[in-house]
């Protein structure tokens, strides 16, 4: 990866995008300006140095005549195993009613939430599988060496 890119998600998603774009037949300015966004920017999301917001996308997505969601899952918003539809970080990104960083605000801390929540799952494991090990004194080849 080359130096200063954002991430790998993002350089694919900057992959995904120049193909819509070449596969809709669009120069890159064409692109933007139907996106509303400028060249020099669209030309460092395709290239991975930069990370669009959910709104931006969306309106690359309109532009392409694509998938939102698709682009959400491109760029890590979204994770292909939440499924489509059903999602919070898509409810939380089509609500009109929130601004881009009250949708950016409430997927930070969601995610924040999700890791919590895994992090605990695991200890919550790893101490269940403690507690279920027999103690040392419980092993009657413990006892024989004990006596030796």
């Amino acid at each position: 990866m080359a130096k200063g890119k954002v991430g790998l998600t993002v350089e694919s998603l900057g992959d995904y995008l120049k193909e819509q774009r070449v596969a809709s037949r669009l120069s890159v300015r064409q692109l933007a300006q139907q996106a509303g966004v400028s060249n020099p920017y669209l030309s460092q999301i395709e290239r991975g140095l930069r990370k669009p917001s959910a709104d931006v996308l969306q309106q690359l997505a309109k532009a392409l005549r694509i998938s939102a969601e698709q682009l959400y899952i491109r760029a890590g918003i979204v994770s292909p195993e939440d499924g489509i539809g059903g999602s919070v970080e898509l409810a939380v990104l089509g609500d009109a009613g929130l601004t881009e960083r009250q949708k950016q605000s409430l997927l930070d801390v969601y995610s924040s939430f999700l890791a919590v929540n895994a992090l605990e799952r695991i200890a919550d494991e790893e101490i269940t599988t403690v507690a279920a090990e027999p103690a040392d004194d419980d092993h009657p080849e413990h006892h024989e060496k004990k006596e030796r």
